[in-house]
């Protein structure tokens, strides 16, 4: 296999998981919720803690005395939450003063972006790939996720309420269950 399509591999199976395009209604509910979304502090921070993982994921879990399966199964719940938020209508995560900015790291960078998904497969693909294919595959990513955040205000006005309200919905059901299957998937591991 090239190199190229090796980066464009690794890039297209970090896409399916981060799943920027899935997280529009996720994304408007939690701006709705806070005013604003510092795309660039989202998209950095989501950066540092996947690039961070890639070169000291399974060291820093084993520091802590943490496995891959468990820190998958803590993201999955969160991840289980955000999804009943979405399609219950109800708040469980509240936030204090300064919401933008503490939204844009949580949830945001992590666990939407950056969550246990995104990481345990980053994890496995170092079974794999080499460093730096990995490497340039989340730089890639990051881009698409810095311009979906920062479009997040033209999406909610081109989709309007209803749409929003439907997609909400929809993608809450998605959500929940990638968070289930994320957690029967690991629970037994």
């Amino acid at each position: 296999m090239t190199i190229f399509k090796e980066i464009i591999t690794v890039s297209l199976i970090l896409f399916a998981v981060i799943d920027i395009l899935g997280s529009i209604p996720v994304l408007v509910d939690i701006k709705t919720k806070v005013g604003n979304i510092h795309h660039a502090k989202a998209t950095y921070t989501a950066g540092f803690i996947m690039l961070l993982f890639l070169v000291l994921g399974e060291s820093l879990l084993g520091l802590i005395g943490i496995d891959t399966a468990s820190f998958a199964v803590a993201g999955s719940i969160v991840i289980f939450f955000i999804a009943l938020e979405m399609i219950l209508g109800i708040t469980l995560f509240k936030s204090d003063g300064n919401n933008a900015s503490n939204a844009s790291i949580v949830p945001i960078a992590f666990p939407l972006i950056a969550g246990a998904g995104t990481l345990t497969t980053i994890l496995s693909l170092k079974a794999e790939y080499h460093y730096w294919v990995i490497g340039v595959a989340i730089l890639l990513n990051l881009l698409l996720v810095y311009f979906v955040l920062k479009f997040v205000p033209y999406l909610e006005k081109k989709l309007g309420q209803g749409g929003i309200d439907v997609l909400r919905r929809i993608f809450g059901i998605i959500l929940l269950a990638i968070a289930i299957k994320l957690f029967k998937t690991n629970l037994l591991m």
